[in-house]
């Protein structure tokens, strides 16, 4: 009787574990998104524009320059913000993380970050916000576009 209840017990939580899998396949299945971000699609290109326009344009400039000395701080001691044309150092991250810092915001990811970029999670969805990522991709050469390419695939 003892190895019948195990028996049991055993294909109970296999059919369990494969139920909850199932979910979670699907789940990630109608997500909708993938890394990496690519600058192909002509309409996610556009839709990026607009959002870039209307949320990331007020700081980081309707060209993507950015402020001229990006290094710097302001007067508050805040870091200002970078280009984003390929000029600074955005390319050196990875997809997954320039995802994330746009919907989190910097100061919610990094420890003691004095800037001032706050997360537009609660009014960009996921695929809005990797449509300005492809928005933005379009302004790095072909070389830092192909490069950043190849290391978000090996992250």
């Amino acid at each position: 009787m003892n190895e019948y209840k195990f028996i049991v017990h055993h294909i109970a939580n296999i059919f369990i574990l494969f139920f909850v899998f199932s979910f979670t396949l699907v789940e990630y299945s109608y997500a909708d998104r993938q890394f990496p971000i690519l600058r192909d699609s002509i309409e996610q290109v556009q839709q990026g524009k607009v959002l870039y326009d209307q949320n990331c344009a007020s700081c980081h400039k309707k060209d993507l320059s950015g402020t001229k000395n990006w290094r710097s701080t302001d007067s508050d001691g805040h870091t200002v913000p970078p280009p984003l044309n390929g000029t600074a150092h955005t390319f050196h991250h990875s997809d997954e993380l320039l995802h994330n810092i746009i919907k989190y915001g910097f100061n919610n990811l990094i420890k003691n970050y004095q800037g001032k970029m706050l997360g537009f999670g609660d009014k960009l969805s996921d695929n809005d916000i990797d449509s300005i990522l492809a928005y933005i991709k379009t302004y790095w050469s072909e070389d830092i576009y192909l490069n950043h390419l190849d290391m978000s695939k090996n992250e």
